[in-house]
């Protein structure tokens, strides 16, 4: 659901302190094209699914995953995953790690968590290659409601919220779904899963102080219907997908509204890649909730905002995460049908 391009170059100026905590985003990002006559005919340029990659031991099953991200390395993935349920989330397999990496030749070689995550959402992997989550509502009121940053072998390094507890004020969420780190350290939260919760995106310093927040639950440019997943441009520029909204928005680090896109469907999931191409995972798309979109993933430039590709997917409530290595593999998380798959160029 995330962006790779601060690495190297910006850890060394985040050490040195050269990077201003205040640094707003490049050019307003292009305006929404002209509409497509056809939202699904794209060409899926060859990609297949890989069967059976990403092996779980002991014949354990996959959960609801809507929360996946790509190490520092390129290759391997993260995965967040709902310890073999879908709406329950960890709560009612506790003994189970939720958060687990992968090689890239799918084999598990680390996995962390168990007892302390309730439900799994949005996790992202800093330019530090540190592991931060979302843990978010479950259906069944069981809620984490807390943001925490993990070293690579799962050290607890910082939490933001406080654990079980919902509410609106700067350190206490309500369903928060996902979290980002932006150029210059800060800290960027999505709060909020649906109507009934909250509908915000909150700024932190590096360290969890407070700064900002904006947005609240609404269909006004600027609110949100949840914020459900976040990403960053190479200009800085963060990409919020607002799912029951139909729509993209994008700021800047201010919190700025710099525009809107509808052309990529539904948005459960977003991810941008080391060249600025962005891909989004939509889940919940037909003709009731979106008219004239299909379910799955596609994927364009963020340089004119035009959908290049499409992988359709027939399963409803599926798709919800979305992200690609550096040979340009692509990986989906999938809730209501629990499963997590690798998409190859045949």
């Amino acid at each position: 659901m995330k962006s790779r391009f601060f690495g190297a170059v910006g850890a060394l100026l985040l050490a040195s302190g050269m990077l201003v905590m205040a640094q707003t985003a490049g050019p307003p990002p292009p305006a929404m094209p002209a509409a497509d006559a056809d939202h699904n005919g794209f060409p899926d340029f060859g990609y297949k699914e890989v069967p059976g990659w990403g092996k779980l031991p002991n014949g354990r099953k996959w959960g609801g995953i809507s929360g996946i991200d790509i190490d520092r390395d390129g290759k391997s993935v993260w995965v967040f995953d709902r310890c073999e349920s879908a709406d329950d989330g960890c709560a009612t397999n506790p003994n189970l790690d939720p958060i687990l990496k992968f090689d890239q030749n799918g084999n598990l070689v680390k996995s962390f968590g168990k007892g302390t995550i309730v439900y799994p959402h949005g996790i992202y992997v800093d330019a530090q290659n540190n592991i931060w989550i979302a843990d978010g509502l479950a259906k069944s009121g069981k809620a984490g409601n807390v943001v925490r940053k993990y070293d690579q072998n799962g050290k607890l390094l910082l939490t933001i919220g406080e654990f079980g507890v919902a509410g609106t004020d700067p350190y206490h969420f309500n369903a928060v779904s996902d979290v980002i780190v932006g150029p210059d350290g800060a800290i960027y939260i999505a709060d909020g899963h649906d109507q009934r919760t909250n509908g915000r995106m909150l700024k932190y310093d590096r360290n969890g102080k407070f700064i900002m927040q904006w947005g609240k639950v609404g269909a006004d440019p600027g609110d949100f219907n949840p914020p459900h997943g976040l990403a960053f441009d190479k200009e800085g520029r963060l990409y919020v997908a607002d799912r029951s909204n139909n729509r993209i928005q994008i700021f800047d680090q201010n919190g700025k509204l710099l525009g809107i896109w509808k052309q990529f469907g539904r948005p459960s999931g977003i991810y941008i890649d080391k060249n600025d191409n962005i891909y989004v995972a939509d889940s919940l798309s037909n003709e009731m909730t979106n008219p004239g979109f299909k379910n799955g993933i596609r994927w364009g430039k963020v340089s004119d905002g035009k959908v290049v590709g499409f992988i359709p997917w027939g399963e409803y409530n599926a798709i919800e995460a979305v992200v690609t290595d550096d040979a340009g593999n692509i990986f989906a998380g999938f809730t209501n049908t629990l499963n997590f798959r690798k998409f190859a160029k045949s």
